[in-house]
Order: structure tokens, then C-alpha cells, then sequence
């Protein structure tokens, strides 16, 4: 079982609700709305995702280099494939005014890709080689609450993963940048390689906790 406390797994779970209400009042809002939340509302929630994200990505690593390599690696290989499934079949805007060049055939192409790392990785920790090593990881130990509960934990993962990349486009429209800082250039800012984590990691952390992982 994932050893967290009982404290610490209401925190995550509570955290993972947070996100999930705070992102759909967000982006449902849209950009001009978010610059009229008070000031120190809005580095309130930027401390708190930020401070949450760290310690996620801190407890899922003391369960193994595989379990927080599970994580991350959902997160990268869901924008990657909406990345390229955008450009290739990109015709309906998901978030017009937000972030043009997010479309839905993008969202579905990154959810598939979830689907196929998953499955990739199951398959995977039957090989004698690495087997042992994956079979600690991520996805087994999501797999272990049962398909149905690791199939809509993976969705809600996406989901997440997708609406934070949104979320934080909305935060630069809303200042009027193209980029969240000049550290990485030509990547958009620090935060643009880190938006889709911050809700993702409490909320993979939560799902090992709900499902005994």
C-alpha cells in the first residue's frame, strides 16, 4: 500500500478537488475575469499549486524512480500526441480565446496516448528483464483498484494535465506575455514546461492513495 498518512491523503484528494473546481471556474470565466480576482488571491493559488506540486512530486518519489516516472511520463506523452494529433487532425477549437491552437482531435490524440502508455507499460512488466521494476511503478499500482477506477483516474489525469497547460495560457493572456519568463528561451517560460504537473502530480499521488496503490 502507498504509504502515506491519513492526513497526507486527505490533503492530495483535497487538493485534486481543488484543482478540478478551480480550473473549470477558470477557464469557464476566461481570461479578462482572471484579472479581476484580487491580487493576492491570484499568488495565493500560484504559491499553493506550486508548493503542492513539490511536495507530490517528493512523496511520489519516495514510493520509487517508477512510480513518479509513471506521472510525469503521462503528462509529457499526453502533449506530445496532442501536439502532433492537433496538427494532424486539429479542426474544432477547444479553447479559442484561451489558447488557439488547442483543438479536441489534440485532447482525444493525448488521451489515446495515455491509454497506450498504459498498456504499453502493463505489458511491459511481464519481461523478465525489467519486469520487477515496472511492476512497482505507476501504472501497476493504479491497475491494482480495479480497470474501471484506473481507466477514470487516467482520464481525470489528462483532463488535468490538459486544463493546466489552458490554465496557464490564461494566466500570461491575462498579463499580456507571450512567455512566463525569458529562463527558457523559445519554450515559453519556466512554467510552460511545468503547468500541466502541478495539477497532475497531487492528483496521481491522490489516485494511488484512493486505490490502495
Amino acid at each position: 500500500m502507498c504509504k502515506v498518512t491519513i492526513a497526507h491523503q486527505a490533503r492530495v484528494r483535497a487538493a485534486t478537488a481543488g484543482w478540478v473546481v478551480l480550473l473549470a471556474l477558470v477557464l469557464r470565466q476566461g481570461v479578462d475575469a482572471w484579472g479581476a480576482w484580487p491580487r493576492g488571491v491570484r499568488v495565493l493559488v500560484g504559491v499553493a499549486a506550486l508548493t503542492l506540486a513539490w511536495w507530490a512530486m517528493v512523496t511520489l518519489h519516495t514510493q520509487g524512480v517508477a512510480v513518479l516516472l509513471g506521472a510525469l511520463l503521462l503528462v509529457w506523452v499526453a502533449d506530445i500526441a496532442a501536439y502532433f494529433g492537433g496538427r494532424a487532425w486539429g479542426r474544432r477549437k477547444l479553447a479559442p480565446t484561451i489558447s488557439p491552437g488547442k483543438t479536441w482531435a489534440g485532447a482525444v490524440s493525448g488521451a489515446a496516448a495515455v491509454l497506450a502508455l498504459a498498456w504499453l507499460w502493463t505489458w511491459a512488466a511481464h519481461w523478465p528483464t525489467v519486469g520487477p521494476w515496472l511492476a512497482d511503478g505507476f501504472y501497476a499500482r493504479l491497475g491494482r483498484g480495479g480497470a474501471a477506477g484506473a481507466l477514470a483516474w487516467l482520464m481525470l489525469l489528462t483532463a488535468l494535465s490538459i486544463a493546466g497547460d489552458l490554465f496557464e495560457s490564461l494566466v500570461k493572456r491575462s498579463a499580456g506575455v507571450k512567455d512566463s519568463s525569458g529562463l527558457l528561451p523559445g519554450h515559453g517560460g519556466v512554467l510552460d514546461r511545468i503547468d500541466a504537473l502541478l495539477p497532475v502530480l497531487p492528483a496521481a499521488l491522490a489516485a494511488l492513495t484512493w486505490q490502495g496503490g
